[in-house]
C-alpha cells in the first residue's frame, strides 16, 4: 500500500506503484498533472467531497512548442492502463471559461475493466473521456499524441454512485460504459446550451454508453428545456437511458442530431420508457 498527502508527488506514486497495489489518498487537494499506467491499480480518497485531483488545461492553451493542447491532452487524470479501480475521490479540471479556452477534460480513460465508485468529476466542456478514439482520431493523432494516447481497443467502464457534472459533450468517447445509479449534471454555460452524453461508436459495437438508474440534473441557472441528452459525436453513436429521471432543463425532444449533419438516420438513441416527445428517430428497446 502506498500513501499519500496533499504536496506528495501523485504522479512518481502512480509510476512506482506494482500492479495490484493500493494508492490511499489523504484528504485534501492534489495540484497534478497525472496518468496511470500500472495495470490493476487501486486508488481510494477519503471522500468525493474530502479528496481532489486538480489542474487547469484547456484545449487552446499552447504548449512549449507552441502549439495548441487540443482536447486529447487537457485531462487531469488520464488512465492507461487495464483493471484500474477509483473510489471516494473527486477529478477536476478548473480551468473555467470553455467558450473562449475550449476544451478541458478532467478524467480520460484508455484502459479496459475500469470501475470508479462514489466518485465526482467534475468541468465543463469534454469533462470525461472514455475511449478508445474514433478510428480517424487515432489516424490523425499519429506523432500528436502519444501511443498510449491512441489504444486501439475496446474499453470497458463502470461507474456506480457517481457525480459527473459539466455543459457541452461532458461525457464522449466510443468506450462500453455503464452508468449506474449515478447523478448527471448539467452547470451553467455561457452558451445557454449543452449536451450530456456524445457517443462516437463504430456501427460494429453493439454496446455504447447506458445509464441505468441515473439522475439528470441541473445547477441553478440552468435554463428549462436547454439542455440534450445526448447527440452522436460520430454516425452511429449508441447511447441507452433506462428507468432515468430528468429534470425541467432536458429538452423536450431529447436528442439532437449534431448541426448539420444526418446523423440522425444513423444514430442508435434508446430510451426506457420513451418519454412523450422525443425525436422521432429516439427508439425503445
Amino acid at each position: 500500500m502506498i500513501s499519500l498527502k496533499p504536496g506528495d508527488d501523485l504522479q512518481k506514486a502512480f509510476a512506482s506503484a506494482s500492479p495490484g497495489d493500493t494508492v490511499r489518498l489523504a484528504a485534501g487537494e492534489y495540484r497534478a498533472k497525472s496518468s496511470i499506467s500500472v495495470p490493476g491499480l487501486t486508488v481510494v480518497g477519503e471522500g468525493a467531497d474530502s479528496t481532489r485531483i486538480v489542474w487547469d488545461d484547456y484545449a487552446k492553451k499552447l504548449d512549449k512548442n507552441g502549439k495548441e493542447y487540443n482536447t486529447f491532452r487537457t485531462w487531469t487524470l488520464a488512465v492507461c492502463a487495464d483493471g484500474v479501480t477509483m473510489r471516494d475521490l473527486s477529478i477536476v479540471n478548473d480551468a473555467l471559461h470553455p467558450e473562449t479556452k475550449g476544451q478541458e477534460v478532467a478524467l480520460t480513460v484508455y484502459g479496459d475493466d475500469f470501475t470508479m465508485e462514489r466518485c465526482r468529476l467534475t468541468s465543463t466542456q469534454d469533462t470525461l473521456f472514455l475511449g478508445p478514439l474514433p478510428a480517424d482520431l487515432i489516424e490523425r493523432y499519429e506523432g500528436f499524441l502519444p501511443d498510449m494516447l491512441r489504444r486501439d481497443k475496446p474499453c470497458a467502464q463502470r461507474f456506480t454512485d457517481c457525480l459527473i457534472e459539466g455543459t457541452v459533450d461532458f461525457i464522449f468517447g466510443c468506450g462500453k460504459a455503464l452508468f449506474d445509479n449515478c447523478e448527471i449534471r448539467s452547470l451553467l454555460d455561457a452558451r445557454n446550451i449543452g449536451y450530456a452524453a456524445a457517443p462516437a461508436h463504430a456501427p460494429e459495437q453493439t454496446k455504447g454508453f447506458t445509464f441505468h438508474n441515473c439522475r439528470f440534473t441541473a445547477a441553478p441557472g440552468v435554463a428549462e428545456g436547454s439542455i440534450w441528452l445526448a447527440r452522436p459525436w460520430r454516425d452511429y453513436g449508441l447511447c441507452v437511458f433506462d428507468n432515468c429521471t430528468y429534470g425541467p432543463h432536458i429538452a423536450p425532444l431529447g436528442f439532437d442530431k449534431w448541426n448539420d449533419t444526418d446523423r440522425d438516420r444513423t444514430a442508435r438513441f434508446y430510451e426506457m420508457p420513451l418519454s412523450p416527445g422525443r425525436v422521432p428517430w429516439a427508439k425503445t428497446m
